[in-house]
């Protein structure tokens, strides 16, 4: 990206590019347009095999000029994506092929954590509910860590995917909104212990998205329409609802933000 490129960072007492300290705290040193360009910047998603959320991100991140890898659990991607982006196998609660992983990506500016899963009513067996911890929480966990080294080298940024689930219960998703609650936390703590590096760390947490995880909760008419009844906007999300504000977390136009966690949810959480 090109802000990184410059060599530019913000730093306690002002700014400094180069080594020569200037005299102001004007953050906003960049146009708009340049904020937003990619271009030159190393972007990974995990979790972006199915579509979804993370393909929905993986896209628009190199739609504004990134250079994107995706991982995913399945053995191969959607065709679709296959044809934009290297993908890797990637099984988050494995650490040792995680850190193999990690170990062959160099320098990183942007690390997207979207690897979940779910199982609407099923989540109360105690062997399920672990394993929904170990992927969605420990394993985003893990992937920061691990490539912890290459988000410093490029004052990277982290975005974790938490949940709304975070902030009220479920009878049907318990493990889900635990390990999501998780994962907003995690960042908070991410954010204080990485920033001496550069490294911002921060989260959105999607309302009800239209994706291949929740067809199953969508099958049940009841259910879709009380979240559209009781949605101010009306209607379930979409993906691509998600990648704008990812965007903006991986750019320099929130780079006096780390430790936050953002709801898109059409305005659920608000009613």
């Amino acid at each position: 990206m090109k802000s990184i490129s410059r060599r530019i960072q913000c730093v306690k007492g002002g700014w400094h590019e180069t080594g020569q300290k200037r005299q102001n705290n004007d953050c906003d040193v960049m146009s708009a347009a340049a904020k937003f360009d990619f271009s030159g910047g190393r972007i990974i998603v995990i979790g972006a095999s199915r579509g979804g959320i993370g393909a929905a991100i993986a896209r628009a991140f190199q739609d504004a000029g990134g250079t994107v890898e995706i991982t995913g659990a399945e053995p191969e991607c959607l065709p679709e994506d296959a044809a934009r982006f290297p993908y890797t196998q990637l099984d988050v609660t494995d650490t040792d092929a995680v850190e193999s992983f990690a170990k062959s990506r160099g320098e990183l500016d942007v690390l997207v954590n979207c690897a979940a899963i779910t199982k609407r009513g099923e989540e109360m067996d105690p062997e399920f509910f672990q394993h929904v911890l170990n992927v969605n929480l420990v394993g985003s966990m893990r992937c920061a860590m691990a490539l912890q080294g290459a988000l410093a080298k490029r004052q990277g940024r982290v975005i974790n995917i938490a949940s709304m689930y975070a902030r009220f219960g479920s009878p049907q998703n318990p493990a889900y909104g635990a390990s999501k609650a998780g994962v907003e936390q995690m960042t908070k703590s991410l954010a204080i212990a990485w920033a001496p590096d550069g490294i911002r760390v921060n989260a959105i947490a999607p309302g009800f998205i239209v994706t291949a995880q929740s067809a199953r909760a969508r099958q049940d008419p009841a259910f879709t329409n009380a979240i559209e009844a009781r949605t101010p906007l009306g209607r379930w999300g979409q993906p691509d609802d998600i990648a704008g504000l990812a965007l903006f977390l991986g750019s320099d136009a929130s780079q006096f933000m780390t430790g936050v966690c953002v709801p898109v949810d059409g305005g659920y959480s608000v009613v």
